[in-house]
């Protein structure tokens, strides 16, 4: 028996400044303290553009659609249990101001400081990627 893949969409939400916006996990979640990039698990019958346009109004309470994400980038990282494969989209445009629904606590950071930011794992690579690209 293979090993289970889990596939999680992201989304590197840019603001008119050219900013990105980071999350920080809440205490009694996986990785607690760690920075992350939005985003959730794909369910079934979803694409990750709908997982996106789902994950950010539950967790930041906007509203954005699919035509407003580009894909830019994607992780593909082994954990103990599973290995995640995570697209990134890039957004720049959405309804709202983003409000951390979840207990997550939120930072506009500029993509070349992103790595000073105490990561998850999976998303290391993303922020190298990102910051090479914009």
């Amino acid at each position: 028996m293979g090993i289970k893949v889990i596939l999680v969409a992201a989304v590197a939400l840019f603001d008119e400044d050219g900013r990105v916006l980071m999350a920080r996990r809440p205490v009694g979640k996986e990785f607690a303290g760690y920075w992350e990039f939005p985003g959730g698990k794909i369910e079934a019958g979803e694409t990750p553009e709908q997982a996106l346009i789902r994950e950010l109004r539950e967790e930041l309470q906007i509203d954005s659609e699919a035509a407003c994400m580009a894909p830019v980038a994607f992780a593909s990282h082994p954990y103990e249990d599973f290995h995640l494969l995570m697209p990134l989209f890039a957004c720049r445009k959405w309804k709202g101001q983003p409000v951390a629904a979840e207990g997550q606590e939120l930072k506009w950071i500029r993509t070349h400081q992103i790595h000073e930011l105490k990561l998850v794992p999976a998303d290391v690579p993303l922020a190298s990627q990102l910051r090479d690209m914009f």
